[in-house]
């Protein structure tokens, strides 16, 4: 079955909206329904903390600054603001891999190995449609565009030194109404360790923690296109996925929305460059122009960045309960 992605570039200053279509390894449906034309205002939430994560310029995929210890119970640049503060010693990785440099505190992404298999997914349904002032999302978490490896991870496969993650891929029925029009909090507020959100491949989205409160993109072993399951079978992705970024190549690129409701967004700079935290505020996100419910805006969002905390670090609105 052909998927039809559409992304909307900024380029040169210019708005291109492109359509292409592909194959989908899994078969799976996926629907998007332009939202109405609106106007949406939000505050830029500077929180910016002197203590981060941070490093200047792009940052190296072969010398990511190490997440680990970087959890809050408050908002903080470069900080998970976590609702959970105990974690239990489990589900994590079970050994540190050699793309992790404790010492340096920084993690290769060029040398981490992934789970292997190609397991297609072809009942995958993922739509994003609008009712009055309120966006209905529905999947079933599994991707639409893509296969993944095959999980549990065998014995016989080499990330099995690393993680023995025991959990298989099941579908889910998920249904959201977000606001169409998300408005700032009185307060940010803390990230759960469930789905935070959702991206343009069906799939959900959690922080960037593991089940030991570290770094999950650098610790846990994950497909090729950085997504495994956990307990209930629900597949997620820690970040946003190397198979999502590369197809965002343009200055500004919708990816997904959190469970508050504002979009996730790929933005680079002049360079090709994605933001990094010190661009950024401390729920992961800022005010520009982007594409918003089919209308150039200056509002609120989130941002993928190649650094831990990835995607978001807190609330900026009044996230909707999922039963996390």
């Amino acid at each position: 079955m052909k998927v039809v992605r559409r992304r909307t570039l900024l380029v040169g200053g210019a708005l291109v909206v492109a359509a292409s279509l592909g194959l989908a390894a899994c078969g799976g449906s996926k629907t998007i329904v332009t939202g109405q034309t609106t106007t949406t205002s939000s505050r830029s939430g500077d929180l910016h903390d002197a203590a981060t994560v941070t490093s200047p310029g792009a940052i190296n995929p072969a010398a990511i600054p190490l997440g680990d210890g970087y959890v809050s119970t408050t908002p903080k640049v470069g900080y998970v603001d976590s609702c959970v503060t105990s974690f239990g010693g489990i589900g994590g990785a079970q050994v540190v891999g050699p793309w992790v440099n404790t010492k340096d505190k920084s993690w290769d992404s060029l040398t981490k190995i992934h789970v292997e298999g190609s397991v297609s997914w072809p009942n995958a349904s993922y739509s994003v449609t609008v009712s009055g002032e309120r966006r209905i999302i529905a999947t079933n978490d599994l991707p639409t565009d893509h296969t993944t490896g095959s999980f549990p991870i065998a014995s016989t496969d080499p990330a099995y030194a690393f993680d023995r993650n025991p959990n298989s891929i099941a579908a889910q029925s998920i249904k959201w109404s977000l606001p169409l029009n998300p408005v700032a909090a009185s307060k940010p507020s803390c990230t759960s360790g469930g789905a935070i959100g959702v991206l343009d491949d069906g799939v959900l989205l959690f922080n960037a923690l593991d089940g030991e409160g570290r770094d999950a993109g650098a610790h846990e072993v994950l497909d090729a296109c950085d997504e495994h399951p956990q307990m209930g079978d629900m597949l997620h992705h820690h970040e946003i996925p190397s198979c999502i970024l590369a197809a965002a190549t343009g200055r500004s690129t919708l990816v997904g929305y959190a469970i508050d409701g504002y979009g996730i967004y790929v933005e680079r700079d002049a360079d090709g460059a994605l933001l990094t935290n010190t661009d950024l505020d401390a729920c992961h996100g800022r005010t520009s122009m982007v594409l918003w419910n089919g209308k150039m805006q200056k509002i609120y969002h989130y941002d993928a960045t190649s650094e831990y905390p990835y995607t978001v670090g807190c609330f900026h609105g009044t996230p909707i309960s999922t039963g996390n």
